[in-house]
């Protein structure tokens, strides 16, 4: 398995849809973060639209909105199809952000949450987002930036660990410094009246909450097969796990990563 075919196991692992979902609250995300480019009559891409929830709430906020929503995966889209039901506001269907199948200038707000660290030619996705915009319209980008490698007060070992993971995931694109270059891929897209904010995410100070911890221990069993490659087998892989489990349960320590998000207009 190569580093690419990493992160599609990785991605395609039918738990890992439904631990993201759990962890967001759509319409409370909807309301911060595309609420104020919503109108009336608007038609939005989600990119990377996983179960659809987001793009649900998000046609939801005015009358005549549309949505369509786009993702690599054909399970995750008839997943999409079957939560819509008969809405007739929203279309599922399977396509590469990479090489977005729709027309240029289509949409009012094209979106992304969590999807760039994962794909290969991230400049090219955002170019491709920023393509089927029309004129006039937002593209919003949101990524992680540190996920998984920010710790105080340092435990040397389980960091070796952490990076090695980290590393063999980057060989087939996985990039946990994304978020900081969000602003970057934007601007070199060609969108302007930049948007950006930072703030703290996956942050745990001192013992982790059990709620936090269960999904914690989730993320890294679907990792797990790809932990055991970088580490040279599952019992490393165990071993790895119990022992940042067991940092996070800590009274004395903190971990955290960044989320950017970067909003742009496309020139008219």
């Amino acid at each position: 398995m190569n580093g690419l075919d990493s992160i599609a196991y990785f991605m395609e692992d039918v738990r890992e849809a439904s631990r993201l979902e759990e962890k967001v609250d759509p319409s409370a995300w909807v309301n911060k973060y595309l609420a104020p480019y919503v109108r009336g009559g608007a038609e939005l891409l989600s990119v990377g639209c996983g179960p659809g929830v987001i793009l649900q709430a998000a046609a939801a906020l005015h009358p005549g909105v549309t949505g369509t929503g786009v993702d690599i995966s054909a399970d995750r889209i008839q997943d999409a199809i079957r939560r819509k039901g008969e809405n007739q506001q929203l279309a599922f269907v399977q396509g590469d952000a990479q090489s977005l199948q729709f027309s240029s200038n289509t949409f009012d707000l094209v979106y992304c949450r969590m999807l760039l660290e994962y794909l290969p030619r991230k400049e090219a996705a955002v170019a491709e987002m920023v393509r089927v915009c029309k004129p006039g319209g937002r593209v919003l980008l949101q990524d992680l930036d540190g996920q998984l490698l920010w710790h105080y007060p340092v435990d040397p070992v389980m960091q070796r660990g952490v990076e090695a993971v980290v590393a063999a995931l980057s060989a087939g694109g996985f990039d946990p410094y994304v978020g900081r270059k969000l602003f970057w891929f934007a601007q070199n897209a060609g969108l302007s009246n930049l948007d950006v904010q930072a703030e703290s995410y996956h942050l745990v100070a001192g013992a982790v909450s059990h709620r936090i911890l269960k999904q914690w221990e989730l993320k890294l069993d679907i990792a797990k097969p790809q932990m055991a490659k970088a580490l040279g087998g599952e019992a490393q892989a165990d071993e790895q796990i119990q022992r940042f489990l067991a940092y996070l349960c800590r009274p004395d320590t903190l971990t955290y990563s960044t989320v950017f998000t970067v909003t742009g207009e496309k020139p008219c």
